[in-house]
């Protein structure tokens, strides 16, 4: 197994000499598609028919010029469905845009019962009437059908998967069981078990069930979650460590993600104060993750994959991201990469907080695999 270490703090200053960055300024970016040479990025949205009565949402972001490139799959988190996470219409806000722009065509997934895709008919009735949706089982089973899909638009060809947070869960576990389908692993922020204790996700948090410890606590989380604009960014603002936040992320970008947020279901405007539903489920195996339990071994993974944390990550640990490293003994490629002074929130921070060296790690990880 090859392993590489990276100290982004380190290397700042060496990769600065080697080569000219290729990521633009945010002025170069908001007046992108001057040049005549420059390719144009085309979106197309997609609904694809899954286990019955599911239909998977998925974006297509690709250039216009014909690439032979490695198709990617984006998977979002446990809340916050895959276009706010990951193509906001304003500068610096699409990573699948900036990714397609270097001729990778780049997919969009929402899991069943996020965003567009088909929720499932729980997501109706009351939120305590049925146990937490959408555990990772059914999220693996959404993302074969997706990445099936991927294959046959790209003649066949191998899949790189990129996983945000519990994104990383469900691509981890997808891709111990389907490794002939991937041809690179990144897992941004991915929570692994790597340790008993978490301030605010495992054991002794309000995720614990008061009447039984050691288990998730199904009474305050139920079937479902309602999200309000105002619960989207307190973990943002807290990982940020200055005072005025928009030093370090662009208020254009916090406007796009709440407003794309809220806007991902339909029914939001029917409850006072509006707000967007997200299965519950992500969070139960959240809870089990943060108190030390494994759901998918990485020793079986046999891709090369990059785990990539961001230091003031506030859901996954350092403890995570070192005992991923230390169990994929079988992956012929490891990348350990840590992004000092970013947020978990680093895609969408300001170039200079973290995002430009996220994309770095990808678009190497990408050309190299």
């Amino acid at each position: 197994m090859k392993l590489a270490t990276t100290s982004l703090g380190l290397l700042i200053a060496i990769v600065s000499l080697l080569y000219v960055p290729v990521f633009a300024s945010e002025g170069e970016l908001a007046g992108r598609g001057k040049g005549e040479d420059k390719a144009e990025i085309q979106r197309n949205d997609h609904r694809i028919k899954g286990e019955p009565g599911i239909e998977l949402f998925v974006r297509e972001v690709r250039s216009n010029k014909n690439s032979n490139k490695t198709p990617l799959l984006l998977i979002h988190g446990a809340r916050v469905p895959g276009i706010p996470s990951f193509d906001l219409q304003v500068p610096n806000g699409s990573l699948a845009e900036d990714l397609a722009e270097h001729g990778f065509p780049v997919y969009i997934m929402d899991v069943r019962g996020y965003g567009r895709s088909t929720r499932p008919p729980e997501m109706s009735e009351l939120r305590s009437s049925h146990p937490p949706l959408v555990r990772s089982t059914e999220a693996v089973r959404d993302l074969s059908v997706v990445v099936d899909w991927i294959q046959k638009r790209n003649k066949g060809m191998k899949v790189a998967i990129l996983g945000w947070a519990t994104g990383g869960l469900w691509a981890g576990h997808y891709t111990t069981m389907h490794p002939d389908h991937v041809r690179l692993l990144i897992l941004y922020n991915t929570i692994y078990g790597g340790s008993s204790n978490h301030p605010t996700l495992g054991s002794g948090s309000p995720m614990e069930d008061p009447n039984h410890p050691g288990r998730f606590n199904e009474e305050a989380y139920g079937a479902y979650r309602l999200n309000t604009a105002s619960s989207l960014l307190p973990s943002w603002d807290s990982s940020i460590p200055v005072e005025d936040k928009s030093e370090w992320r662009d208020p254009r970008i916090v406007e796009a993600y709440v407003k794309e947020s809220m806007a991902s279901d339909e029914t939001g405007g029917d409850r006072m104060p509006e707000s967007f539903r997200s299965p519950s489920g992500a969070m139960e195996d959240t809870y089990y993750l943060a108190s030390g339990r494994q759901l998918w071994d990485a020793s079986l993974i046999r891709v090369p994959t990059v785990v990539i944390q961001s230091e003031y990550d506030f859901w996954s640990r350092h403890e995570d991201r070192e005992r991923l490293v230390e169990q994929l003994v079988h992956a012929p490629y490891v990348k350990d990469v840590l992004i000092e002074g970013a947020t978990h929130y680093a895609h969408l921070d300001r170039p200079d907080k973290g995002r430009n060296q996220f994309i770095e790690e990808v678009l190497r990880a990408m050309n190299e695999n």
